[in-house]
């Protein structure tokens, strides 16, 4: 199908179930994340790595990457494997899978991306023999519905992959620019637990029940502490486009308030320099599930 078809396909059957996580990912989000795909590919690449040890490990054939966002762990994982493996990277954001189908066109990838919500799509069934996320299945308005919809198209036995953040107390870099500009940005959201965005994986328990009674199997979560680094000099760019304070940044505030808020911001982030970089934990969980 020409990609123009299938991006007009794409968007005809597009559900409404997480309508919000879709407009904010084709609007602020996406775009923040197209313009920081770099630093956050170096920041992240120790995951990468394990996805890619994970699918050759097992000579996977079929392989489903949820929230894939601008393609990173998509085109690692198509690299690894045999040229005649499938490798399919999904997300909600049509701006993000546009980069990405940008990426693996440069690259020469065999490596495809669709523009899709995981918890409706229309998967054919039992196709694939690998499901991996990286930090991209905390959104779903109903997780349960979700991971069933998965599992529908997963193989018999085909082994799920994913990593989701601990609580918030546990990383203490993913909050310290919201601490910081809170009394710049009064209105920044709270953190609510289990509430869908970040954190909201953070309870172990939780989502094992909720793989479970998706139909999923043999559910482990392991904790999982990362080493993650970027340029320092990257900083001012990750401030101003990522997390709370970035999306707050990104609906309009005048430049005053923005220039004080990545002032107070770079200096609360200041802690986690060593040398030319920043180094931070990040505190995951690695859930691990097989499908019946």
């Amino acid at each position: 199908m020409p990609p123009q078809d299938r991006n007009d396909k794409e968007r005809g059957t597009m559900s409404m179930a997480n309508k919000d996580q879709e407009e904010m990912w084709n609007g602020a989000g996406g775009k923040a994340w197209v313009r920081a795909q770099t630093l956050l590919d170096t920041a992240f690449q120790p995951f990468a790595d394990i996805l890619v040890e994970t699918v050759t490990t097992a000579n996977a054939q079929s392989v489903l990457d949820i929230g894939c966002g601008t393609g990173a762990t998509t085109l690692a994982m198509a690299e690894a494997l045999e040229p005649d493996a499938d490798c399919l990277g999904l997300d909600i954001s049509e701006t993000m899978i546009a980069h990405a189908r940008k990426r693996a066109a440069e690259s020469g990838s065999h490596a495809e991306f669709l523009v899709a919500d995981a918890q409706t799509h229309d998967f054919p069934s039992s196709t694939f023999d690998m499901i991996t996320s990286r930090f991209g299945v905390m959104f779903f308005e109903d997780p349960v519905a979700a991971f069933r919809n998965l599992n529908r198209a997963a193989q018999p036995g085909t082994q799920l992959l994913m990593f989701s953040w601990r609580d918030p107390a546990e990383n203490p870099f993913m909050t310290a620019a919201e601490a910081g500009a809170r009394p710049l940005l009064p209105g920044l959201p709270e953190r609510e637990p289990n509430a869908r965005g970040q954190f909201g994986f953070a309870d172990a328990a939780r989502v094992e029940h909720i793989l479970s009674e998706s139909g999923w199997q043999d559910v482990v979560s392991e904790k999982l502490d990362v080493e993650c680094r970027f340029p320092l000099s990257a900083m001012d760019l990750y401030v101003s486009l990522m997390g709370p304070v970035g999306y707050a940044i990104a609906q309009g505030v005048d430049e005053a308030t923005r220039e004080r808020v990545i002032d107070v911001v770079r200096a609360a982030f200041m802690e986690f320099a060593d040398g030319d970089e920043i180094v931070f934990t990040a505190a995951c969980w690695k859930t691990a599930a097989r499908a019946a």
